[in-house]
């Protein structure tokens, strides 16, 4: 690889994420879309004839070609473990959408069997690649607010997600909580105390799974900090994401994003603007994008990357917590979860 070539990347899974990777990688001139691997050939193939790859059934089409630097991984979550440490074996850098997988056990038996070569991984927690998230974060490492003291996330999905997938999903903490757990350690790294409360106040489906659709999360930091996540799995108003950071000196605030920021006054109401983005892959494209430049640079330049394998045990190990929590209804302590990892 010379300075100057794109960065050779193969995708596993065809289906929602693995499209919006896909023509991310495409698209960009610092990488190049190689191949393309999903068992349902069909879906892969579709795909790269709009991407000008080429499109294989099975892992072992990808793991055996020497023309690739390193991967991401899109597919369903039971198959994370696996192409990681293949990817790692074969001295590839890896992208791997969250969480690395539903059992904490073995997640913690990957990091021991790949040893050092976690440095190689990189999570894909793209809110923290957001630009309004990020800025936020970024003034408050600055000093900006003084010292902080509390962090408000709120995030809303617009509406329930199918019925197959709230089945596989691990639940609300795993699965969508684990989004707000890692963006609350973007800004308060050490976690010491979780508490978590869930209802099922409108859908008796997600309450057929055992699970919740509705959650409250509250954090607590080494040094006090404390951390609110706010959940639901509907939002008649559209994908509600805000985040909110609260210092001594001041506050920072990142609101929602509409496709503009048009407002109308008139008799009958005032400041009515755009709907909000309507889901995930649109509120979080710029995210999406500046994860993947991230990605690429890494390998490019040598550089660890940030959020990482480790930054993955952390947030699956405080949404058990969150689940332990709202089952039992008391607060949970929570050790230096690194060292354990």
């Amino acid at each position: 690889m010379s300075s100057n070539s794109p960065i050779r990347l193969a995708l596993f899974g065809a289906g929602r994420i693995g499209q919006v990777h896909a023509h991310n990688i495409a698209a960009s001139p610092e990488t190049e879309l190689v191949v393309i691997a999903d068992p349902f050939i069909e879906g892969a193939q579709k795909l790269a004839d709009a991407t000008s790859a080429e499109a294989v059934s099975s892992p072992e089409e990808v793991f055996s070609r020497d023309d690739i630097d390193g991967v991401v991984i899109g597919s369903p979550t039971s198959t994370h473990v696996d192409l990681i440490t293949r990817a790692v074996e074969k001295g590839l850098a890896v992208l791997c959408e969250k969480p690395i997988d539903l059992d904490i056990e073995t997640v913690r038996a990957c990091h021991n069997a790949i040893g050092d070569r976690s440095s190689q991984v990189m999570l894909g927690f793209n809110r923290r690649f957001d630009p309004s998230f990020a800025a936020v974060q970024r003034r408050v490492v600055e000093g900006e607010i003084g010292t902080l003291e509390q962090v408000v996330i709120i995030s809303r999905d617009p509406a329930p997600a199918p019925r197959d997938y709230i089945a596989g999903s691990g639940g609300i903490f795993r699965d969508m909580t684990i989004h707000d757990l890692d963006m609350a350690r973007f800004f308060v790294p050490d976690i010491v105390e979780v508490t978590a409360s869930g209802s099922n106040v409108f859908s008796e489906e997600i309450a057929s799974f055992n699970d919740y659709d509705s959650a409250v999360v509250t954090l607590r930091g080494s040094k006090g900090e404390l951390v609110n996540i706010v959940n639901s799995r509907h939002c008649a108003f559209g994908y509600d994401q805000r985040l909110e950071a609260f210092g001594e000196g001041g506050m920072l605030t990142a609101s929602n994003v509409g496709p503009t920021t048009v407002k109308k006054f008139s008799r009958t109401g005032t400041e009515l603007g755009d709907p909000h983005m309507p889901f995930f892959l649109e509120r979080y494209a710029q995210a999406y994008l500046a994860e993947l430049e991230t990605f690429a640079n890494g390998i490019r330049n040598k550089e660890p990357f940030s959020p990482n394998f480790e930054d993955g045990v952390i947030a699956l190990e405080l949404a058990n917590a969150a689940v332990e929590s709202a089952a039992s209804g008391r607060a949970i302590s929570v050790a230096p979860i690194a060292a354990k990892a």
